[in-house]
């Protein structure tokens, strides 16, 4: 949910700059830290922008590949999601097994 003093933007062109911040998120305890990054570009990037955050990403020497707790991989995860497809193939391209 938005705070009441930001507006939802959509279609905002991203730069470089803006979509490194995603590299830079804090998961809460417990968490996976590489797991919840790739969550959170996916939920909020673009396909084509979630692409650009992957080079980065794999850039930055993070795992492409971690594990849910249920034991699932990210793709695997996301392999269940009907709008997921270019999200799947971006992740593939990365090296996502």
């Amino acid at each position: 949910m938005l705070k009441k003093d930001k507006q939802k933007v959509i279609g905002e062109v991203l730069g470089d700059e803006r979509i490194k911040e995603y590299l830079s998120l804090q998961a809460p305890a417990g968490e996976n830290q590489a797991l919840h990054v790739l969550t959170r570009a996916y939920r909020s990037l673009r396909a084509e922008d979630f692409e650009r955050f992957l080079g980065f990403y794999v850039e930055s020497g993070q795992d492409l590949n971690p594990v849910t707790a249920e034991g699932s991989s990210f793709l695997s995860t996301l392999e269940q999601q009907r709008h997921a497809t270019p999200y799947i193939q971006a992740l593939r391209n990365a090296g996502a097994k």
